[in-house]
């Protein structure tokens, strides 16, 4: 004859105990239960933690730079490349010479700043001289008007001149050495628009170029963006502003945009947040894993996932009281690696059954039949 094992007994015992006649158990109601039996049936709690917000899955998610903080630095006149002074990951400053251009058409705009120089020198004296002619009233008024026109035109073309080499590369003191010496030079000088690190580099020593070819795109590498695929089921659960978090390497952010587009491949849509401490552990362009943070409301708990107890198509744990445990009702929120966030009628201090559940559900079941 086989003799029953020793937590059969005790759930048969603890079934008789709690089925007496009128003692049927249903949820929410106490299964009464002593010191002595908590401990013959080897039941161990565990304390419940209010949560505020809770960690998702993790997501694949890739590195980006922010586009306000990119720039493709591209030669503003056709020539050929003569050198590339800096290389992938360099960090430049602001006007720094990034490359040397051998430039004909740079050859053209100065010899037509220049020109239109000479021009106003002799526009102005031919002003100055009407003007002193028209006080001592030697000539009519109509001649001094027109020559203070003709000097504002050739003004204009002087100034319009000069914005023209600027944005050709040219700075000012560089301007200002030409306008002096009358000294013509075709290189050309690409400067960097901003401060930043060097991503990529797009052209080769000794090619030919055209104007707006790209040479370099440069970054502002603070802040970056991470740029995640998440499930729609997640988007009622975060909002702009919830954290994210990268485990490896360990960074923080927060959401910044919520797409509103369903990407076809995995039906995910693109949630965007910003990463500013720690974003130099991060590189553009970097594939990792992040977890979002949900926004929960206020009878939300952070339970272990051996606490809970599936019966009739729903959940259930088993809260420890003074005078055995209240069978409640929960619904599942979130699952992290090691825990489950549920939403349930709980209390800060509430402790639930994390081992011995099998035994205590048995009991219950039989108390119910």
């Amino acid at each position: 004859m086989m003799t029953p094992s020793r937590n059969a007994v005790l759930i048969l015992v603890l079934a008789l105990t709690l089925g007496a006649p009128g003692g049927r158990l249903l949820a929410a109601e106490l299964i009464p239960m002593s010191p002595a039996q908590r401990q013959a049936m080897g039941i161990q709690t565990a304390p419940v933690a209010r949560v505020e917000a809770s960690w998702s899955v993790p997501y694949p998610a890739q590195v980006e730079v922010p586009t306000t903080q990119l720039r493709v630095v591209s030669t503003p006149l056709g020539g050929l490349l003569e050198t590339l002074l800096v290389a992938e990951g360099d960090t430049v400053k602001q006007g720094q010479p990034l490359a040397s251009v051998l430039s004909p058409e740079l050859l053209d705009l100065q010899r037509q700043y220049l020109e239109a120089l000479s021009r106003l020198d002799l526009a102005r004296a031919d002003w100055e001289r009407d003007r002193q002619l028209l006080e001592e009233g030697i000539i009519a008024e109509r001649r001094y008007q027109t020559s203070h026109a003709h000097y504002v035109q050739v003004n204009t073309a002087v100034e319009q001149a000069r914005q023209t080499l600027q944005l050709a590369g040219m700075s000012d003191a560089e301007l200002k050495r030409l306008a002096e010496a009358r000294r013509l030079s075709g290189t050309l000088r690409v400067r960097s628009p901003m401060d930043g690190v060097v991503l990529e580099r797009l052209a080769t020593p000794g090619q030919r170029l055209n104007a707006l070819d790209p040479l370099y795109k440069i970054g502002q590498l603070k802040p970056l963006w991470l740029e995640i695929h998440a499930p729609l089921e997640q988007l009622p659960a975060i909002a702009p502003g919830s954290p994210v978090r990268v485990l490896e390497p360990a960074v923080t952010g927060r959401v910044i945009t919520i797409g509103r587009t369903v990407h076809g491949a995995d039906q995910g849509v693109l949630v965007r947040a910003e990463v500013r401490e720690g974003a130099e552990r991060l590189r553009p362009g970097q594939f990792v894993e992040a977890e979002l943070a949900s926004q929960r409301g206020a009878h939300n708990y952070r339970i272990p996932l051996g606490a809970l107890v599936r019966h009739a198509g729903k959940t259930w744990v088993f809260v420890a009281r003074d005078d055995g445990f209240l069978v409640l009702p929960v619904r599942i929120q979130a699952e992290e690696s090691d825990a489950v966030v549920v939403t349930a009628d709980l209390q800060a201090d509430d402790e639930v059954v994390m081992r011995g559940t099998a035994a205590l559900k048995a009991a219950w079941l039989e108390g119910n039949d």
